[in-house]
């Protein structure tokens, strides 16, 4: 028995649409049922809205603990001016948090060798002031995982991947972040305001 929900299907879309979505439809539901049904059955008709309150609460449970815009900006904006060992040192701190355990390992491909669950990855950060990566970091980051017996690795930049990056990092499996994933992981980083 496949209960695999099709990728196209509508609960589907408004699992990516925004939560008011999915509320807006059940509000809508909820009225029309209260309208047209006679009053004693009224309330029947209003529970066949409640697969999209659902997912409404679903998407809003998904979101939470996500940055702003306004956050995720000036997270990206403090990355890209930190030095090397400043954001190396909020980078660790963030999966430390996060419940991994971490060890630097400094190695040209990768920095950091983290555990959870019994299951070893390797990050690379180094190059995380990058505008664009491409596949070569990516490539040697793989190498690394397949040579160090990792299950898995994360690549980390305040810049974005280009096309062939971001289906090479598909095709094996990599996690990229980066936008607002990076915001999410340095959520509680310090940024200092600057006196104007």
């Amino acid at each position: 028995m496949n209960l695999k929900m099709k990728e196209n299907s509508i609960f589907a879309l408004l699992l990516r649409a925004q939560w008011w979505v999915s509320g807006a439809i059940a509000l809508l539901i909820g009225i029309v049922a209260w309208a047209l049904m006679p009053r004693q059955h009224a309330v029947y008709g209003i529970f066949t809205g409640m697969p999209f309150m659902i997912v409404c609460i679903m998407v809003l449970w998904r979101k939470r603990g996500e940055p702003s815009a306004a956050r995720v900006a000036e997270i990206m904006q403090a990355a890209r001016a930190m030095s090397w060992k400043d954001f190396s040192v909020e980078i660790e701190r963030a999966l430390l948090r996060d419940g991994f355990e971490v060890t630097r390992i400094d190695q040209p491909q990768a920095d950091f060798s983290i555990i959870s669950g019994g299951r070893k990855a390797l990050v690379s950060c180094k190059r995380w002031k990058a505008a664009s990566n491409g596949i070569e970091p990516l490539r040697d980051l793989h190498n690394a995982v397949e040579a160090g017996g990792a299950d898995y690795s994360f690549y980390i930049t305040a810049g974005e991947f280009t096309p062939n990056a971001m289906q090479f990092a598909v095709d094996h499996k990599m996690r990229l972040v980066h936008g607002a994933g990076l915001a999410k992981l340095l959520r509680e980083m310090t940024i200092a305001k600057s006196k104007g």
